[in-house]
């Protein structure tokens, strides 16, 4: 079996998916309208999705209370200081500053706009072939 997605419940999907397309590269795949506004995002590889909605039977959690080592959405990139500058300008949050971890990969975590952990990676030795 292979996943197909992983969903979260967000704020604003529809702006958020914007932003995702926009400064991470990613693609809508699929989207509905109201009431719950679902976008599902694709990787540039179009091999992972990430589904983006706003689903009232189920409260919208607090992102920004939540420790980004509990809970983050990783992307690799080839330059870990340089996007994680972009992102930051794009209205994201710094969680502490770019590092290199003891195995050599270069790292970084922030919050997308709505307070959602993103990390930022690049590996000295790649778990998938990019």
């Amino acid at each position: 079996m292979n996943i197909e997605h992983v969903g979260v419940n967000y704020p604003d999907p529809v702006a958020a998916a914007e932003w995702y397309v926009k400064h991470l590269g990613m693609k809508i795949a699929r989207q509905s309208g109201a009431p719950n506004h679902a976008r599902f995002l694709a990787d540039a590889r179009s091999q992972v999705m990430v589904e983006l909605y706003c689903n009232a039977k189920a409260p919208v959690p607090d992102y920004r209370a939540i420790n980004p080592l509990v809970l983050h959405l990783a992307f690799f990139v080839d330059d870990v200081p340089g996007v994680r500058q972009k992102l930051l300008q794009a209205g994201a949050t710094a969680e502490g500053e770019a590092f290199v971890s003891d195995s050599g990969d270069h790292l970084a975590m922030l919050r997308d706009p709505w307070g959602f952990p993103v990390q930022l990676v690049k590996r000295a030795k790649p778990m998938i072939p990019a």
